[in-house]
């Protein structure tokens, strides 16, 4: 009669140690049916399920492997597994799978233990969870970290809604950002990445810094800020604070562009999207002038943004149509999908305001990056922990894949 035997090997990693014990079951000729093998600062975990064969090799073969783990210092442990238990495993794959991603400047055992707790709450099994971040010193310093773990869960949400809400406000309280996404072909497939400029490239709001230099910052960094949270509609929002910029003289635009500064992984993001064979572009209600500026820099294929309006070196205030607002945005995503023969569920989509959310909706992968309370709580993902470059994780990125 054929057996089947869950096999657990643990001890100090070596070469060869996985070709010695499958070389030993290969002698016995037993039929692997899963396998897995993780190794943990130099410490190996290796379970091979086995169906032992009922012949004089098969007999022995445990026994065998148990004498070969002592001779390669390694604790052995057999489970007997029944042809019932081992049938009903089998008849659970083809259960939706999920990608929990945890993101934090230093992973600790309280945020591990809330992500287990909300996922086995809403009866989601976890699978496998990988370290996607790199290496980090002991004396790192808090604010410089990067730390992420992917949780690989098996199974359907009991409420996907409630789900997200909780996975939210616990990542505000930990200070932490959690996505939850399907592990499907697309996310591992994803071609196009469009992203907000204002405050999702750069760190400023152009137009306040514009406004500055007019003498009316206050004025509209406050129109900005309702307009970026959703209380105020953008098009009448940009028209009032265009407005306002009558007869700046454009002289001040280079010096303003050149004290513009990049959000924190904006250069390590492009550059391993250009490394993949990403296309990426601006969707921005900002201008085109300081656009242009970051597409030279970061190396992005489309810019799609407002005009400033200019006669006789000063600003007219006035909007030049058609203006990039939140459904402009939107459409042009699907425009640039379809252009680059893709589906929407291969784009993905970063910003941080209000007038994001339309594309941030339709987008295979829409992330709030650093944004407003009220965008955050609409949009599928949130960063706000990290820089942009953590968008890289919610693709399954490892740090060690990187070439920078």
């Amino acid at each position: 009669m054929r057996e089947i035997v869950l096999i657990n090997i643990t001890g100090v990693d070596r070469p060869g140690l996985t070709a010695a014990i499958t070389g030993v079951l290969a002698q016995g000729g037993v039929n692997i049916l899963d396998i897995g093998q993780a190794v943990i600062h130099d410490t190996l975990s290796f379970g091979i399920l086995v169906e032992i064969p009922d012949s004089e090799q098969g007999k022995s073969v445990l026994k065998d492997i148990l004498f070969k783990g002592y001779e390669l210092d390694q604790q052995v442990r057999f489970t007997p597994v029944s042809e019932e238990d081992y049938q009903q495993w089998v008849g659970n794959q083809g259960k939706k799978r999920h990608i929990v991603t945890l993101l934090t400047r230093k992973v600790t055992a309280g945020q591990l233990q809330a992500v287990s707790s909300i996922t086995a709450k809403y009866g989601l099994n976890i699978d496998h969870i990988d370290r996607l971040s790199g290496r980090m010193p002991l004396d790192t310093p808090a604010d410089k970290g990067k730390g992420c773990i992917e949780f690989s869960v098996r199974g359907e949400a009991a409420d996907p809604q409630a789900l997200r809400a909780e996975f939210l406000s616990v990542a505000q309280e930990l200070n932490v950002d959690i996505a939850f996404q399907e592990d499907s072909l697309f996310r591992r497939n994803r071609r196009l990445a469009v992203f907000d400029m204002d405050s999702t490239l750069i760190e400023a709001e152009v137009i306040d810094e514009l406004a500055k230099a007019a003498g009316v910052g206050e004025q509209v960094s406050e129109i900005t800020e309702r307009a970026m949270a959703g209380e105020l509609d953008f098009r009448a929002s940009f028209k009032e604070r265009l407005a306002l910029l009558k007869g700046l003289d454009v002289s001040v635009l280079d010096s303003i562009g050149a004290s513009l500064r990049l959000t924190e992984g904006a250069e390590t993001l492009f550059a391993e999207l250009k490394r993949l064979g990403y296309k990426t572009a601006i969707l921005s209600g900002g201008f085109t002038y300081f656009a242009k500026q970051l597409q030279a820099k970061l190396g992005i294929d489309y810019v799609f943004a407002n005009e400033l309006e200019v006669v006789d070196g000063k600003c007219t205030g006035v909007a030049i149509e058609p203006i990039v607002d939140a459904q402009r945005k939107a459409d042009l995503l699907k425009e640039l999908a379809h252009k680059e023969g893709l589906r929407l569920e291969q784009t993905i989509a970063v910003g941080d305001g209000a007038n994001d959310l339309p594309m941030l909706a339709i987008a295979g992968l829409g992330v709030a990056f650093r944004a407003k309370p009220l965008v955050k709580q609409s949009a599928k993902q949130a960063i706000s922990t990290l820089g942009l470059d953590g968008v890289l994780y919610l693709l399954g990125f490892r740090d060690r894949d990187g070439q920078l």
